[in-house]
C-alpha cells in the first residue's frame, strides 16, 4: 500500500466505519432491557417511515423513541466526542497515552458534580438540569485554569500537561473535602463519576449536540495539520503553519466536546485511548485518518457498551463506565507494553 493511501481517507475505509457503526447502532435499538420483540420493532420503524399502523402499544412505543433511541443516539454522540478528543491530544502532546481528560476536564466536572449533589435541591422547573450544567462548567473551569497556569510558567506542551496534573490533583482534594462535608451524598457522586447513560433522554441529545457538532468539524479539519506538527515545529513553520494556534484550536476543540460529553455521561473512561490505538492498528497513524474514524469508532464502541450495560443483568444495569474499564484495561495494558519496547 502506497504512502498516500495510508494518510488519506478513503472511500472503502468511511464505508466499512458507517457500516460498523450503522450495524451496532441497529442492534442496540432492537435489544433492551425490556424485550419489545426484534420483529416488532422493526415493523415500527417501519410504520412510522411509511405512516403504517404501528404494531407497539402507547407505552411500548413510548419506552422505544422516547428512552432506548434517544439513549443510543446520545451514547453514539458522547463516543465519538471522547475518541475524537483522545486521538487530538494525543497529536498534541505526542504522547500515546494522552486521553480526554488530561487537562483537568475530569476533576473539574467532578468537582462541580459533586458541589451541586450537595448543595442544590433538585429543581424541576430548571431548562437544564443543575447537575450536567455544573458538571460541563466545572469540566471547562477545569480546563481553563490549567491552560493559566500553564501559559503562566511557559509555553510548552510539557509545561502544559505538567499544569493538567497539578490543577487535577487540586480540584480532585476539593472535591474530596466536599464530599466529606455531603457524607450522604457519596453514593450519588460516585454512581455519577462511573459514568451512565440511564438518564438519556432528547433533552440531553439536543443540549449536547451543537458542541460536540462544532466540535467534530474543527478536529477533522485539523487533522491535515496535526499530521505536519509531527514532523516538528520548524517544518511546520517553514510550510506557513503556526503551531501554537494549532495547537490552541485543537485544545479547545477537544476541551469542549469532552466537557459537553462529560455534562450527560459523567465520568466514562478508556474510550479515548482504546479506540485511537485501535484505529491506528487498523488504519495507520495519518491524523486525516484518524480523526474521522474514530468519531465513527468512539460512536460504535460506545453503543456497544451501553448495551452490555443495560442488558447484562437487566433489570439492573452496570455503570457504563465499569464496561469500558473491563474492555479497556487489558489494551491499556498492551499499548504500554508496546510503548515500553519502543523506548527501549
Amino acid at each position: 500500500m502506497s504512502r498516500t493511501a495510508l494518510t488519506r481517507l478513503t472511500l472503502p475505509r468511511l464505508l466499512v466505519g458507517l457500516l460498523v457503526l450503522a450495524v451496532v447502532l441497529t442492534g442496540a435499538v432492537l435489544l433492551g432491557a425490556i424485550d419489545l420483540g426484534w420483529q416488532r420493532v422493526l415493523a415500527e420503524i417501519g410504520a412510522q417511515l411509511t405512516g403504517g399502523t404501528s404494531p407497539l402499544s402507547d407505552r411500548e412505543a413510548a419506552i422505544l423513541w422516547q428512552l432506548r433511541v434517544p439513549r443510543v443516539v446520545l451514547a453514539g454522540l458522547v463516543g465519538a466526542a471522547l475518541a475524537m478528543s483522545g486521538a487530538a491530544f494525543q497529536g498534541v502532546f505526542r504522547n500515546p497515552l494522552a486521553d480526554p481528560y488530561l487537562l483537568g476536564a475530569a476533576a473539574g466536572a467532578g468537582l462541580g458534580a459533586t458541589l451541586v449533589v450537595g448543595t442544590v435541591p433538585a429543581a424541576q422547573d430548571w431548562v437544564v438540569g443543575p447537575l450536567p450544567l455544573a458538571a460541563f462548567v466545572g469540566a471547562l473551569g477545569g480546563v481553563t485554569l490549567t491552560w493559566a497556569l500553564g501559559r503562566s510558567a511557559g509555553h510548552g506542551t510539557a509545561t502544559l500537561l505538567l499544569a493538567g496534573v497539578a490543577v487535577a490533583s487540586f480540584l480532585t482534594a476539593i472535591q474530596t473535602f466536599v464530599q466529606q462535608l455531603h457524607a450522604d451524598t457519596l453514593r450519588q457522586v460516585y454512581t455519577w463519576m462511573l459514568g451512565g447513560l440511564g438518564t438519556a433522554g432528547w433533552q440531553q441529545v439536543v443540549l449536547v449536540l451543537p458542541y460536540i457538532g462544532a466540535a467534530s468539524v474543527v478536529l477533522c479539519a485539523c487533522g491535515r495539520l496535526l499530521d505536519v506538527l509531527t514532523l516538528g515545529d520548524d517544518e511546520a513553520a517553514a510550510l506557513g503553519i503556526r503551531p501554537a494556534r494549532v495547537r490552541l484550536a485543537v485544545l479547545v476543540a477537544a476541551s469542549l466536546a469532552t466537557a459537553a460529553a462529560v455534562a450527560v455521561s459523567g465520568l466514562i473512561g478508556f474510550v479515548g485511548i482504546v479506540v485511537p490505538h485501535a484505529v491506528r492498528l487498523l488504519a495507520g497513524g495519518s491524523y486525516r485518518v484518524l480523526m474521522p474514524l474514530s468519531l465513527l469508532g468512539g460512536a460504535t464502541f460506545l453503543i456497544a457498551a451501553d448495551v452490555v450495560a443495560r442488558t447484562a443483568f437487566a433489570p439492573a444495569e452496570l455503570p457504563i463506565g465499569v464496561v469500558t474499564a473491563f474492555a479497556g484495561a487489558p489494551f491499556f495494558v498492551v499499548v504500554l507494553r508496546a510503548t515500553r519496547g519502543r523506548a527501549s
